[in-house]
């Protein structure tokens, strides 16, 4: 027997020799990253050998040792919210593990565990309990028989503990696993039976004997050549060959510790599992370790899939860190000391140091933004929470501060206040069918957005010189297909081109070099801090690592700026006029035009707009100088700045003073009010409850305005025969004779009414008229149904027919005073010609679109009067 493993590293090599020197292939570790797409990670040693037991694939070799990097977190196999809490939970850790494709099997398998576990590790095997599946007494026997454990140190347990499949259907089998007794001090005696939890009698080595294939319906048949799949965890066996309590006590944390507790300030208590900083240690210890593997291995934070999963493993680590007080970054000194201790076993973390350091050191100061905020808010709404925080206010913490809802959901539970889920679920269903209709048709949007991160992991965010430049040498990062047919999207160290923000345009222009060029029809944010251009290749081809040089619309820019400094200004002349409870709610500030909303609760008089735009064009004509300079966010309130809606801002904000406005703006201006020229509202409407859009144009948009508006004048008042100053007159006149000659017509419909009035009245059968009139509108029908109305010996009309508009009118009258409403001579009726109507009183119209059915109207019409003249009567 020899000296028992006691760093990992010796451990690591002590298992992997064993069973090498048993004709195992030594099979390096695959990456955190698997090619099984059903898990996010390799979550176990077999994860990587899981196409040769399935059958997918043939194994290149019979047998097989590895030491296999996983991590559970996320998914169906998470660990994450344990860590910290127990002895032995982590998100990264290794499984050391031996395997047989078709070769050995339960009675080779078994005197292998056993001979590594006492003999190479030096445990005492009378401290050793066997578990095994219910049902597998082969199993049962070579403990017993072949390798002499007594009877009373093997117990028998069911599907739960000692059955392992894959799945619904394919390879699995029963499981066999070794315990250790750990003593008194853990827990009372009966073996892992009595010990759900596993403290005393701990498992560190599950045996899996894979010798059935499950079936659709549930069936179990025998696999024609068993395998087996074993599982030993590193820190756990590390823990209890090193004769420490828990993981977090082997040489593999303990120095994590340490720093973490010089990083904070704080005491760690070993054990201590109810202490809060003691728990913080081991987070901050557990997660810089983790995160350092998986970037290692190529994952990237980001907000999906497995990227999300590291995002949330560093930010849980800086959240504790930060309500620690702990203000200094504490991840990239922890990944450091983590790359140390597993740098001999995997060198190409180490190889990776400054690029896991880099994508950390970037993640951790983004968050500590987040949180600063997000912390804030979260804390407002949860005082005011009645046992439960809102779905609404929890996706409004995530979607616009970036704070997830696991954390929210975390720090909740801490105060015993739930959260909406369902609520949070529904918001987030309703943004997805927003954000997918605005990018259908942009191709596979998720590989873009990989890309995207990527480029900010490597490369970190876009320099932006255009404050100061027009023009500017860069180099290209990266060039991407664009999402409409013959475009690309290029990415650029610096740049003077403005992104789409605050409600400003992107800037178009060039980059070029002597043998290319690329015009550049718009730019946007690809992701926070990630300007890209979007355009055309007019000659050439641009490639990553050339030098260009990047040069905006000058004209175009020029324009821009006029009008955004004219929505300062607007907005500024709106609260003088309307009242400070005018507030952006949006805006738009293109090279053409400008449109700003703003809460109010009444529509605009004309009035109250010139004397806006009296205000506005007094500030450009005074030609103040346009002041824009950097301060805190604190200082620009109380110089009386407002916020422009659409931004969002940190501690460090940028302010545009002009005139009489002063307001918080990331945007392009002009030097001086009156480089804006003249300042003309077009239009005023309501875009909602409470809530106006005016529209506006500037310099020379202005201009051609005004040449518009009086070229169309002279045309009117040539056509009115007038001078351009006597329009308003000229248009009176020509009002006043169309009134006249409306007057008239009446007149003569009025008497051509009387005329055939009198021809229907002859028509009459017992005073009642039911007839077809065709050609004439709604009101002129009414008209003659009424004149006939007043005709001797008529006491109910009705008239139906073809209107001049193609469609189908009714009118029923009756005399004044009768019982029934005349709506009852014409109510069914106009059912028939697909219509519908009637009134009250005397007299009633109705309207249809199907014109042949106006003779069953008529039927329908008769009938109803006839029955209504019956009623008289007999009364």
């Amino acid at each position: 027997m020899g000296t028992s493993p006691q760093t990992a590293d010796q451990l690591r090599a002590a298992f992997i020799d064993f069973y090498a020197a048993r004709g195992h292939t030594v099979v390096p570790s695959a990456s955190l990253i698997p090619h099984d797409p059903t898990v996010l990670f390799n979550v176990a040693g077999m994860v990587p050998f899981k196409p040769f037991f399935v059958g997918d694939e043939v194994a290149p070799y019979r047998r097989a040792v590895s030491s296999q990097k996983c991590a559970r977190a996320g998914g169906k196999h998470n660990d994450l919210d344990d860590v910290g809490r127990t002895s032995r939970h982590l998100v990264f850790f290794e499984m050391l593990g031996n395997f047989s494709f078709g070769d050995y099997f339960k009675a080779d398998a078994i005197p292998f565990s056993w001979s590594l576990v006492t003999e190479t590790f030096g445990l005492d095997g009378d401290r050793l309990w066997i578990t095994v599946h219910d049902s597998d007494d082969e199993a049962e026997a070579i403990w017993h028989e072949q390798v002499g454990v007594p009877m009373s140190r093997i117990q028998r347990l069911g599907d739960k503990d000692n059955f392992w499949q894959m799945g619904e259907t394919g390879p699995c089998g029963p499981c066999s696993e070794i315990h250790i007794d750990r003593g008194p001090a853990f827990g009372p005696d009966g073996g892992p039976l009595g010990d759900p939890a596993g403290e005393r009698f701990m498992e560190f080595y599950n045996l899996v004997f894979m010798q059935y294939n499950q079936a659709q319906d549930g069936t179990r048949t025998p696999l024609p050549r068993p395998s087996i799949d074993t599982g030993l965890g590193l820190e756990r066996m590390l823990c209890l060959l090193t004769d420490v309590p828990s993981v977090w006590e082997t040489n593999l944390m303990a120095p994590l510790i340490d720093q973490a507790c010089s990083l904070t300030g704080k005491r760690y208590l070993a054990n201590d599992y109810a202490d809060r900083d003691s728990f913080a240690m081991r987070v901050l210890a557990e997660h810089a370790r983790s995160s350092s593997m998986l970037v290692s291995d190529g994952v990237f934070p980001s907000n999906e899939g497995r990227g999300y999963v590291l995002r949330r493993i560093i930010r849980r680590a800086v959240r504790y860190a930060y309500l620690l007080g702990t203000e200094r970054l504490v991840m990239p000194a922890l990944a450091d000391t983590a790359i140390g201790i597993m740098g001999n076993a995997y060198p190409d973390v180490v190889k990776n140091r400054d690029f896991i350091l880099g994508v950390l050191t970037r993640e951790e100061e983004r968050f500590r933004q987040t949180l600063k905020t997000g912390l804030a808010i979260l804390e407002s709404e949860l005082a005011g929470a009645d046992g439960a925080l809102g779905g609404t206010a929890a996706f409004t913490l995530h979607d616009t501060y970036g704070f997830p809802l696991e954390l929210t959901e975390e720090i909740a539970a801490e105060r015993n206040i739930a959260v909406d889920r369902t609520g949070f679920d529904t918001e987030m269903a309703a943004q997805r069918t927003r954000a997918k209709a605005a990018r259908k048709g942009a191709g596979s949007d998720g590989e873009r957005q990989d890309a995207y991160r990527e480029l900010v992991e490597q490369f970190g965010t876009t320099e932006f010189v255009g404050y100061q430049l027009d023009q500017a040498a860069a180099r290209v990062l990266a060039v991407l297909p664009g999402s409409a047919e013959g475009t690309v999207e290029v990415f650029l160290d610096r740049t003077p081109f403005y992104a789409e923000a605050g409600g400003q345009v992107g800037d178009t222009g060039t980059i070029h070099t002597d043998a290319a060029e690329v015009e550049v029809l718009d730019t946007t944010y690809a992701v926070p801090g990630l300007r890209r251009h979007i355009g055309r290749p007019t000659r050439g081809e641009l490639t990553p690592g050339a030098s260009v040089t990047a040069a905006i619309d000058t004209a175009r820019r020029a324009a821009v700026r006029r009008n955004h400094t004219a929505t300062h200004l607007l907005h500024y002349a709106l609260r003088t006029v309307l009242g400070e409870h005018v507030k952006q709610a949006g805006s738009l500030v293109a090279p053409d035009r400008l449109r700003f909303d703003f809460s109010h609760y009444a529509a605009l008089t004309a009035d109250e707009i010139a004397r806006i735009e009296e205000l506005a064009n007094a500030e450009t004509l005074a030609n103040a100088r346009a002041r824009v300079f950097e301060t805190t966010k604190d200082e620009a309130e109380s110089l009386g700045a407002i916020a422009f809606f659409g931004d969002k801002y940190g501690d460090l904000v940028r302010v545009l003073e002009v005139g009489n406005s002063i307001e918080l703006c990331g945007g392009t201006h002009v030097s001086a009010a009156g480089d804006i020229g003249l300042i003309k509202v077009v239009s005023e409407a309501s875009i909602g409850s409470n809530l106006r859009r005016i529209e506006a144009v500037t310099g020379t948009a202005s201009l051609h305005l005004l040449q518009r508006d009086e070229a169309q004048l002279a045309g009117v008042a040539r056509l009115l025969g007038t001078a351009p100053d006597d329009v308003v007159g000229g248009v009176q006149r020509r009002l006043d004779e169309v009134k006249a000659l409306q007057d008239e017509l009446r007149a003569l419909r009025a008497k051509l009414s009387s005329g055939q009035a009198a021809d229907l009245a002859a028509a009459a059968v017992d005073g009642v008229l039911v007839t077809r009139v065709d050609g004439l509108a709604p009101a002129a029908l009414r008209e003659l149904a009424l004149a006939v109305r007043q005709r001797p010996g008529v006491d109910a009309v009705v008239l139906i027919g073809t209107s001049d508009s193609g469609g189908v009118s009714l009118v029923g009258a009756l005399q004044p005073g009768s019982a029934r409403p005349a709506g009852d001579l014409i109510r069914d009726a106009a059912k028939a010609v697909g219509g519908g109507g009637g009134g009250k009183g005397d007299i009633a119209t109705a309207g249809g679109t199907r014109a042949e059915g106006i003779d069953e109207a008529l039927r329908i019409a008769a009938e109803a009067a006839a029955t209504l003249r019956a009623e008289v009567a007999a009364r």
